[in-house]
């Protein structure tokens, strides 16, 4: 054995409650993002298309799920682009927040992984 891996420290997985922790740190970022973009989106249509909150609510909830729009036609154009450019943001507002809700989940798996590589 060569002193280079004889003095390499010995790798571990984070405690449990650490774990934890950034799983709890990384819901709460993934939730944060999904409600401002569900605030936005509800603004939006509000604004733009003169519904009441609760249909501006329900229409950007669609969207932002990946559902579709509600209503196949717009009033405005203003409607029309805003709801062409929201749909577009939350697809990659969704796949953001997936990957940021299963990182640490997954970060540790490596670390497993490369654990048990390095044991062998």
């Amino acid at each position: 054995m060569n002193r280079a891996a004889a003095a390499a420290p010995v790798a571990r997985i984070a405690p449990r409650p650490r774990f934890y922790r950034r799983l709890r740190r990384s819901a709460f970022v993934s939730a944060f993002v999904v409600v401002l973009s569900i605030a936005v989106g509800t603004a939006g249509y509000h604004l733009l298309q003169g519904v009441g909150w609760i249909d501006a609510f329900h229409k950007a909830a669609m969207i932002l799920s990946g559902m579709g729009p509600v209503e196949p036609y717009m009033d405005s154009a203003g409607g029309k682009i805003f709801e062409a450019l929201y749909a577009l943001y939350s697809g990659i507002v969704l796949l953001a927040a997936t990957a940021v809700l299963v990182a640490p989940v997954f970060h540790r798996l490596m670390h497993r992984f490369h654990i048990e590589d390095s044991r062998d």
